[in-house]
């Protein structure tokens, strides 16, 4: 028997609906790629097919699958975004199909999955190919005839989804290698589109730095003068391992701390923007995306070693002022090996509790 599903209480809105995203003059920029990336994407936005967005990460693959959901007829319903490296595997069914009261101990209530939340919005599933098989195998049900069961129920739910994968991983790679299946890549991807690294649309730099500085200065309260043309080049001559959302911390950092020299100092007075102090092996198989994960996470971490320092290690304040949550903050000062030198200021979020990622970069 189907049953479609019914309205969403609004205590198990995932949908972030007020996101702000940037202008389309921004998202886009002015490089080729990017300008046949959205004259394609006019053309699909509109019809329910998956789209599958492809690119290294920080290159703004969320934001973009924020653009199209605004630009859908499903954006009156919710976005809600599935971070699948953040929900441990055991706990992935639970989140994504929800559960019936009584399907295992603990479970005193029926709660909806994300699933259900997005029912006539958008389904965003973030690095996709961090997805167990089982898990790949009841996804593709879902996808094939919208219908699913959630834990411990007998009857079959259908929901009207519009969905977007994400992936900074060669999914062709995958399939060979076994770990993704070769039967979801194709119904995920109807629609690929690939972002290109910030690297490979430096002449879009320029427009993204004024747009950041205006959105914190406005952000932080603080003002800050225009970048100094020793700076602008600095940005030219950069690689950029950490894309549109090293840009963006930098920027902040630069509000922050209003000095220019701190971003001097993380590009290349202490290796982190050279990546010279990155372990390079003299043969064998080098990783470039393992050294670029390693780059972003050596970036991320001195970020907000600075910004913890300049704030008295008030990491409540720090997380106001990185514009992250406070849970975030305290996910990447770990995952970061940042020290727990801290001022304690009472008990922490529930979410920190329990450890769990509440992501908040957009790029």
């Amino acid at each position: 028997m189907e049953i479609l599903v019914s309205a969403i209480a609004s205590d198990h809105n995932f949908s972030d609906l007020g996101v702000e995203l940037p202008p389309e003059e921004i998202l886009f920029g002015s490089s080729r790629a990017m300008c046949e990336t959205r004259k394609n994407l006019e053309s699909v936005a509109g019809t329910n097919v998956p789209i599958l967005l492809q690119g290294e990460s920080g290159t703004g693959k969320e934001v973009l699958a924020r653009y199209i959901h605004e630009r859908s007829p499903w954006r009156g319903g919710a976005f809600v975004k599935v971070n699948c490296p953040a929900i441990p595997g055991t706990l992935f069914e639970s989140e994504l199909f929800g559960y019936q009261r009584g399907a295992f101990t603990g479970a005193y209530a029926s709660k909806p999955g994300r699933v259900e939340m997005a029912h006539r919005g958008t389904l965003f599933l973030d690095e996709i190919a961090e997805l167990e098989p089982g898990m790949q195998a009841k996804l593709l049900q879902l996808l094939q005839d919208g219908q699913f069961n959630r834990i411990g129920g007998q009857e079959e739910r259908q929901v009207d989804v519009r969905v977007i994968c994400a992936t900074n991983r060669h999914l062709q790679s995958e399939i060979r290698s076994g770990n993704f299946r070769q039967d979801l890549f194709f119904r995920i991807n109807v629609v690929s589109v690939e972002l290109p690294a910030l690297k490979d649309r430096k002449e879009d730099i320029p427009v993204l730095t004024d747009y950041f500085l205006k959105r914190y200065t406005r952000q932080f309260h603080r003002p800050a003068s225009l970048p100094s043309k020793k700076l602008v080049s600095l940005f030219e001559r950069h690689h950029w391992p950490g894309n549109i959302r090293e840009l963006e911390n930098l920027i902040k950092r630069f509000v922050i701390l209003g000095s220019e020299d701190a971003i001097y100092k993380t590009i290349k007075g202490d290796g982190a923007g050279d990546a010279s102090d990155i372990a390079i092996p003299a043969a064998g198989a080098v990783s470039l995306k393992q050294l670029t994960r390693q780059a972003v996470r050596q970036l991320e971490k001195r970020v907000i070693l600075s910004t913890l320092e300049a704030n008295h290690w008030n990491r409540r304040t720090v997380s106001r002022a990185l514009g992250i949550s406070y849970a975030a903050l305290l996910y990447k000062m770990r995952e970061a090996g940042v020290p727990a030198r801290q001022v304690h200021n009472g008990p922490e979020p529930a979410a920190a509790r329990f450890g769990r990622r509440v992501p908040d970069d957009r790029f």
